[in-house]
């Protein structure tokens, strides 16, 4: 079984341009990626169940994973929903499919997204960890554009073991993250 190419990168280069960067003293030190989570809430699926099917099975297309049902954590009468009501789904990628889908999303997707001028460099979370917000599911290329009824969106969380917002952002850059021009 052959490695993932972005990881087969980290290894090769990555790990070396960071610790001439940022100094540290060990290999060890230098950020990585844990994990990546992909998270979609479906609102429609208080009232039609289905929807939430169609997007478990576009997320598992996606990912090359069984998508997790989320359910409510408490029940609010403004939005109709009850405790323990299925309300969205989510997947978390480690290892070999987290780097082919880092790969897929920085090469294939990012760039099919309409008016793609980077993703936004603000969405860092002070712990290292980084989100982006997807509006249209149907800029990857597993998804057939045909069969869609109604797009959805997700969230798609990086996971690093970095420090700081700024080890992040170098570590994400160095991978091919296309963020927007800093001002």
């Amino acid at each position: 079984m052959s490695e993932a190419r972005l990881y087969t990168q980290y290894k090769d280069e990555i790990i070396s341009n960071l610790l001439e960067q940022f100094d540290y003293d060990n290999v060890m030190a230098v950020p990585k990626l844990e994990k990546i989570v992909i998270n979609s809430g479906v609102g429609e699926a208080v009232e039609n169940e289905k929807v939430l099917d169609t997007v478990t099975d576009n997320l598992a297309k996606i990912t090359g994973q069984k998508p997790v049902t989320t359910k409510a954590k408490k029940s609010i009468s403004s939005f109709k929903t009850r405790d323990g009501m299925p309300i969205g789904c989510k997947v978390t990628l480690r290892k070999k499919k987290m780097y082919e889908f880092l790969d897929r999303l920085i090469n294939l997707a990012l760039p099919r997204m309409r008016d793609f001028q980077g993703v936004p460099d603000k969405s860092f979370d002070g712990r290292g960890n980084y989100t982006l917000g997807v509006k249209e599911h149907t800029i990857f290329p597993e998804i057939n554009t045909d069969d869609v009824d109604n797009i959805h969106g997700m969230d798609i969380t990086f996971v690093t073991t970095a420090d700081s917002d700024e080890e992040a952002y170098a570590l994400l850059k160095e991978f091919g993250m296309p963020f927007q021009k800093r001002n």
